[in-house]
């Protein structure tokens, strides 16, 4: 055990039950809106704050453990928290409590049922977001990473018509195939190898002996790869489109927070953690890594394009943005695991920002496409403009937090000595500003309809424009203050 661990913390096992209570608490008294929604949103404030008396621990370079139960020698159920689970423990919590008061207003705006349902599966996602965050080994991991697939299926079939159940059984059968024929054979196998599936104290050195045959070691990580398909990486990405026919809340949770932010967390951390960078140098596998998922960032950004929907043109965009997590991890340099792991937060804010604005959109105004929004941002003023700002964060546009990502991603790609990378790179910005520019244009500069389409129509409830105002602020500062993140970044790449 590393020196500046601290003892078994407690803590660790408490912000984890915070949201499993929450659940509990949302079911017994469902039939009583305000206090069922009052106990989400008491709960993802409380959740927050411990997360939050954590980070001068970690900032000191200290390392929380919980150690639960032990299966077998090298095989445990433990929790962690170190500088990369705080990135994600921080973003999940932080974003829970915000869409927890927009999906409030969303909800009873739109008198949707199931809201009982909804709430318990909503935190049930978050429980499962927050065991992920603070996994101490690859199989804690897999256990969060399977309880998250399975409490998201009830909201992406939440409607419960046709259109929903076929997008939630892309959904569940693409996340659980996956990692049952990838990932859960890889874990044994690499057990069985080593001994061991606890994560390494250091980024430099992976858990896999130099003398293990190097062409396994490479399936293994290609194993892992595609085991974590909530990664996005093409081609097991049809999923995430096909799960837009759940609610906008919904949308923002898999997008922003639990599922999506998941997957590249749990690829990213064992690329690090259980790899190494060491590893990953002596067998060639980060950059072939990086040009494989640059694919997927153009590709996804090109079909992007394509798309008159709304949800499904942000969808494409996430499947594009993901990517660049992994791109930057899988460059080995300093820059480029800054500028991959700093985006896991700075895509969050913006693309919450862009999902909340979609739902206010289609709560105040009934519009779900691109064409129908000309003039609309006249109309929606706040609306349109958090849009208009957090799409400066997808494109890199300073101050804005995505400026953030792609210069450190760009520096990085140069420490890599990959000019490839860089041109992929400038390439999907210009993608960027191609697919997002136009909805901001017709919202403030397109001819309203002259059939009075738009009359009678006003911004969404405060309940859900406070929210989306709160995420879009927040995007700016971590732009303006990068610092208060890439603390945590820092600390990771040592």
């Amino acid at each position: 055990m590393d020196m500046n661990t601290v003892g078994s913390d407690k803590i660790l096992l408490i912000a984890l039950l915070v949201p499993l209570i929450g659940t509990l608490g949302v079911m017994i008294r469902g039939r009583e809106e305000n206090v069922r929604e009052g106990i989400s949103c008491v709960s993802s404030i409380v959740l927050f704050g411990i997360v939050l008396s954590m980070i001068p621990d970690i900032i000191a370079g200290r390392t929380l453990e919980c150690h639960l139960f032990t299966i077998l020698p090298g095989l445990s159920i433990t929790l962690r928290a170190d500088a990369m689970s705080m990135i994600f423990a921080i973003v999940a919590s932080s974003l829970w409590t915000i869409a927890v008061f927009y999906s409030m207003g969303y909800m009873r705006s739109l008198k949707e049922h199931a809201q009982t349902r909804f709430n318990a599966c909503f935190a049930l996602a978050i429980f499962g977001a927050i065991g992920v965050a603070f996994s101490d080994n690859l199989f804690t991991l897999y256990l969060f990473y399977e309880i998250v697939s399975i409490c998201t299926y009830p909201l992406v079939a939440h409607h419960q018509d046709q259109e929903g159940y076929s997008g939630a059984r892309k959904y569940i059968i693409y996340l659980t195939t996956t990692a049952k024929a990838f990932l859960l054979p890889a874990m044994i196998l690499i057990y069985v190898l080593t001994g061991t599936l606890d994560f390494t104290t250091d980024i430099r050195y992976g858990i896999f002996s130099p003398d293990l045959d190097r062409w396994l070691v490479i399936m293994l990580y290609v194993f892992c790869l595609f085991g974590f398909a909530k990664n996005g990486i093409m081609p097991f990405h049809h999923w995430l489109p096909g799960a837009m026919v759940a609610p906008t809340p919904v949308s923002a949770l898999l997008h922003a927070v639990a599922v999506v932010k998941v997957g590249v967390f749990c690829t990213t951390r064992v690329m690090l953690y259980i790899f190494g960078l060491d590893t990953m140098t002596l067998l060639n596998l980060g950059i072939p890594t990086a040009y494989f998922v640059g694919f997927t960032v153009l590709a996804a950004s090109i079909i992007a394009l394509s798309k008159d929907n709304l949800k499904s043109r942000l969808a494409y965009s996430t499947v594009s943005q993901l990517s660049y997590i992994i791109m930057g991890v899988a460059l080995l340099t300093e820059a480029g695991i800054q500028g991959g792991l700093i985006h896991i937060v700075n895509h969050a804010f913006a693309k919450i920002t862009l999902f909340f604005c979609a739902g206010a959109i289609y709560v105040a105004a009934h519009k779900k496409y691109i064409s129908e929004m000309e003039g609309l941002g006249r109309t929606m003023p706040f609306t349109f403009g958090a849009f208009a700002i957090a799409s400066l964060s997808m494109i890199g546009v300073p101050p804005v937090a995505g400026f953030v990502t792609k210069w450190t991603l760009l520096v990085g790609s140069i420490q890599a000595h990959q000019l490839g990378i860089l041109l992929i790179l400038l390439a999907s910005t210009i993608l960027n500003a191609a697919y997002f520019a136009p909805v901001t244009y017709k919202a403030f500069f397109g001819k309203r309809p002259k059939n009075e389409a738009f009359q009678g129509i006003k911004e969404a409830p405060l309940s859900m424009l406070i929210p989306i105002l709160i995420a879009c602020t927040i995007s700016v500062l971590l732009g303006i203050f990068p610092n208060i993140m890439m603390e945590f970044v820092k600390v990771v790449t040592g």
